[in-house]
């Protein structure tokens, strides 16, 4: 029996976690919280932070040499690319390199490395001050994006328009910075994509594919808050070509030979550009649960067979059919939440595949600033893709998450 180690134990972490042990794998899922909901599927826990890349690697070589021989490391819906490719590189296991991981963990570099091979991205520049940002803004003009240049989860990224104070767009985004850096790019009209690319030597495929919804800027702007997003797409089979193949040329262009890559694209009048690429599985629920649901693809057991050095066919990243699919958050006003409503109408609907709260009565919400704030989800599926996204609509139109503000009086 293999072993397989999964940096991190978040509740996204879990789909993928059972694929393993589905697999045959004997399972070790690192993390710092010894209450992960990944722990609970594990053969085996280790407590060490999943951003804590030392203690990882010791973790892993302690136990590769103490308690059972490690064949595999990866990470499933967790931005740690650093410290899987730090654990492979100690323990001589397949992988990306750190000089992969890093650029993936530095978005600046990132564009830099995708400019230097000829990859279209929005134009971009580090602002080392306040005074810098100004000139850039007098420049360029608006709307731009500040967003800090190694943070996750959209935290610190703000759409610069006319009348934002830009000494606090700048304060906020370094405040999200772990290395103190910010950076300004184009904002690109267009719409946007996610895609999954797997990439194996010189052969590539993306069968991860969905629109993403960005319809609540203007309502938390200058935050940019994704709502939702939804497959199959609606772009041409061209465009839907184009943007693929420059999701796996840039994956290529980071230094990806075989492993996963998650894009952020945008099509724009002059073609299709990248955002950023992630190298690992995505978050969201994309990799584990609306591309197999959209498509028929394992993209996870793909990835695992990478991890362990195992070979993986295109045949098996052909789609085997096509689904509608569609997820949308839920954005309950800021305050107290003092009762959420109709859950159990949808328990036994069968195009809803998950309906998650993430909050619960007595918890203070803030306003939306970053993804890690929506307050819940619901996946729906049909037979197209509008009837996927309107039946994910009703369900965010009937579940009501009410809220009173901070001190009022709660409902008796």
């Amino acid at each position: 029996m293999k072993t397989l180690w999964i940096v991190s134990g978040g509740v996204e972490a879990v789909p993928g976690i059972r694929r393993a042990k589905e697999m045959g794998l004997y399972v070790v899922v690192s993390d710092m919280d010894p209450d992960a909901p990944g722990f609970e599927d594990a053969d085996d826990r280790v407590i060490a932070s999943t951003y804590d890349v030392p203690a990882t690697v010791e973790a892993a070589l302690r136990y590769h040499r103490t308690i059972r021989r490690i064949d595999g490391v990866m990470c499933i819906a967790a931005d740690v690319p650093l410290t899987v490719a730090s654990v492979a590189d100690a323990l001589g296991l397949p992988g990306i390199s750190v000089e992969t991981a890093l650029l993936a963990s530095d978005k600046l570099a990132m564009k830099e490395r995708f400019v230097r091979c000829g990859i279209p991205v929005p134009w971009f520049s580090p602002v080392d001050t306040v005074e810098h940002l100004k000139e850039v803004v007098a420049q360029r003009g608006f709307p731009l994006v500040i967003k800090p240049v190694d943070s996750r989860g959209a935290r610190g990224v703000l759409r610069l328009d006319p009348g934002i104070d830009l000494e606090w767009a700048w304060c906020h985004a370094l405040g999200h910075s772990p290395t103190g850096r910010v950076m300004v790019e184009e904002y690109l009209d267009g719409q946007q994509v996610s895609t999954e690319s797997v990439i194996i030597g010189e052969t590539a495929c993306t069968p991860g594919f969905g629109d993403r919804n960005y319809e609540y800027l203007d309502r938390f702007a200058p935050y940019i808050i994704e709502n939702g997003g939804q497959q199959p797409t609606v772009l041409s089979g061209e465009d839907k070509d184009a943007i693929s193949r420059l999701a796996e040329d840039a994956a290529r262009a980071m230094g990806i030979e075989r492993g996963v890559a998650k894009g952020d694209m945008v099509l724009t009048e002059e073609g299709p550009k990248v955002i950023e690429v992630a190298a690992r599985l995505s978050g969201g629920w994309f990799s584990t649960d609306q591309i197999p649901l959209a498509t028929g693809v394992d993209l996870v057991g793909a990835a695992i067979k990478l991890a362990l050095g195992e070979d993986v066919t295109p045949q098996e990243l052909l789609p085997r059919y096509t689904r509608g699919v569609a997820i949308r958050y839920f954005f309950p006003e800021p305050g107290r939440v003092v009762e959420i409503k109709n859950m159990e109408r949808f328990a036994d609907t069968p195009w809803v595949h998950r309906l998650v709260s993430f909050v619960r009565r007595g918890d203070v919400l803030g306003a939306v600033t970053n993804h890690t704030q929506r307050a819940g989800f619901v996946i729906t599926v049909g037979d197209t893709r509008d009837e996927a996204v309107s039946r994910a609509v009703e369900v965010v139109d009937t579940v009501r998450i009410e809220t009173v503000p901070v001190g009022g009086t709660e409902p008796i």
